[in-house]
């Protein structure tokens, strides 16, 4: 199940799956920080009502036993823009997953799609050679692909690089071959250490939490020069 942010994007991912096997959850409006949000009234926002739904499971906490019989899919992932909005979905999406159906974490059910922010068009170099279509995640990886390319005795004037605005850019195939082909595809899968599930309880409490804006600030005051942003 390909949860994806928007109805263009949407669109497109449905043109790009595999019917057999790959069904998608278009997010018509941002996923409510359900954070501090009781069972009760979770199902009160649409998208996450949707998304439960579609899921076949219940909310639950870490230490309940939660029937997983009913699932309906054995991944889940989350598939937004490759810029701070999307990264804005993810963290919503994370937060309701972690806090509400923990399980699904645990048993390695989570997943985040890797989309390329750049298209590189690199033309034929004789015979033996055709045109080529590469895919770089983000700046780093473009300079990589750029280095290797001179190297191979491309000309840096003959290589074509667009930039994505998002996923409702790509056509189908360009979604299908870079986000969705089990076989081309990058995702991430989603784990929590169990060593680390303290610290990673207060890390989501301090960005997540309504009465933690203080320490956000203390914290990002400190952190903020490691960010890597695309804004």
């Amino acid at each position: 199940l390909f949860l994806v942010e928007g109805d263009s994007a949407g669109g497109s991912a449905k043109m790009a799956r595999d019917k057999d096997t790959q069904a998608i959850l278009p997010l018509r409006g941002k996923v409510q920080n359900a954070w501090e949000v009781d069972r009760e009234r979770l199902f009160a926002n649409a998208e996450i009502h949707d998304i439960a739904v579609a899921l076949g499971v219940d909310a639950h906490t870490p230490d309940s036993s939660p029937d997983l019989s009913e699932l309906r899919y054995g991944k889940v992932i989350i598939m937004s823009d490759a810029d701070v909005d999307g990264s804005h979905i993810q963290t919503l999406l994370l937060t309701l997953f972690f806090r509400h159906f923990p399980k699904l974490i645990e048993k390695g059910h989570i997943y985040v799609a890797q989309p390329p922010l750049y298209r590189i068009d690199v033309p034929a170099q004789g015979k033996k050679r055709p045109p080529r279509r590469l895919y770089a995640l983000d700046d780093q990886e473009l300079g990589s692909l750029r280095d290797r390319l001179t190297h191979e005795g491309v000309k840096p004037e003959h290589i074509e690089v667009g930039r994505f605005k998002g996923l409702g850019e790509m056509n189908p195939d360009q979604l299908r071959e870079t986000t969705m082909d089990p076989a081309t595809r990058r995702v991430l899968p989603v784990h929590v250490r169990a060593e680390a599930f303290d610290d990673t309880l207060k890390m989501f409490t301090l960005l997540m939490g309504k009465g933690e804006a203080s320490g956000r600030r203390a914290w990002m005051e400190e952190k903020g020069d490691s960010v890597e942003a695309d804004v």
